[in-house]
């Protein structure tokens, strides 16, 4: 009698809250295991080293998804959004998932790309995942997009393979989908490179890489301090300067200048070239267009561009 009651209190204490449970709280912490490497120290919340989110560059509101730059970097969040760019191979160095997160098609197809990848995972409680994102409704998913290294625009005065670089560039422009629809064209097209200036302008955030479809990994964007300057340092090099406006000197079927080295500049849909760099190109170059539209947008503008100046140089 003694040795059954000490057996069914032994079960008694097994069983009891103290004691381990078959199925408890383990199973979803090990279903996160294996994923990807190790974070770096700076990546982890809870590590000493964590540098935190600078939220001073770029906040998103309460309640919304989306992206937030942070100290260089993006942070997109929410399950769509992140599901989206790694679909994109946007590149990503750490993925946030939530503690206990519950899970769907689209946690599991972001885990799945991740492991594929070999991306960092790191499991993060939720109210850290909060701070973070800067109060968006990440849903328990983001990933954060390290900074883009960016060429020099002299990258492109020489070019392997040709006597006739081909290089866009972006002026007041700022809608990212352009840019990326941009890098597209000049992928598609035969382009060599993309030249953004520094301030008041669009750069290689994570929407721009969506609307590349994987583009920008082939076309470098480079990034100019004063893109006037840049424009006039090209010309010394030896190359011309178009620019795309409505009123143009020449019609972009009689563009004789498509085969010589050739940097195409397109200023933004509503206000155009800036004066000096219209002052600076040495041709301003118009679409031909029914008289039902007035302008196309910069993305379009470029890619009819792009198409024309391809076909006369195949012709040449």
């Amino acid at each position: 009698m003694a040795g059954n009651s000490q057996r069914r209190g032994a079960v008694r204490r097994t069983g009891s809250k103290k004691g381990a449970q078959v199925g408890s709280g383990g199973q979803r912490r090990r279903g996160l295991e294996g994923k990807g490497p190790t974070p770096k120290a700076s990546d982890r919340p809870n590590h000493k080293a964590y540098t935190k989110p600078d939220r001073s560059s770029s906040r998103s509101k309460p309640g919304s998804g989306g992206r937030k730059k942070s100290g260089g970097s993006e942070i997109v969040a929410g399950r769509n959004p992140v599901i989206e760019a790694l679909r994109a191979d946007v590149p990503v160095s750490t993925m946030y998932v939530a503690g206990r997160v519950e899970s769907d098609d689209r946690v599991r197809e972001a885990l799945t790309i991740a492991a594929s990848r070999g991306l960092p995972v790191l499991e993060t409680p939720r109210t850290e995942l909060d701070r973070i994102t800067d109060g968006a409704t990440h849903q328990g998913l983001a990933i954060q997009v390290p900074p883009y290294e960016y060429a020099h625009p002299s990258d492109f005065v020489q070019v392997a393979g040709t006597d006739a670089p081909l290089v866009v560039a972006l002026d007041g422009i700022t809608d990212p989908r352009n840019l990326g629809a941009i890098i597209r064209s000049v992928a598609a097209f035969g382009g060599h490179g993309v030249v953004v200036p520094s301030r008041r302008s669009v750069g290689m955030t994570a929407s721009a890489w969506k609307t590349s479809a994987g583009a920008a990994v082939r076309v470098p964007v480079a990034q100019a301090s004063n893109l006037t300057r840049a424009l006039e340092d090209y010309r010394k090099a030896g190359f011309f300067v178009v620019g795309l406006d409505m009123d143009g000197d020449v019609e972009l079927p009689g563009l004789s200048l498509a085969t010589e080295p050739l940097v195409v500049v397109v200023g933004s849909e509503g206000k155009g070239l800036s004066r000096l760099v219209r002052e600076t190109c040495d041709q301003i170059v118009s679409i031909p267009m029914s008289s039902t539209v007035e302008s196309l947008n910069a993305g379009m503008a470029v890619g009819v561009t792009m198409y024309e100046i391809s076909r006369r140089r195949a012709d040449a």
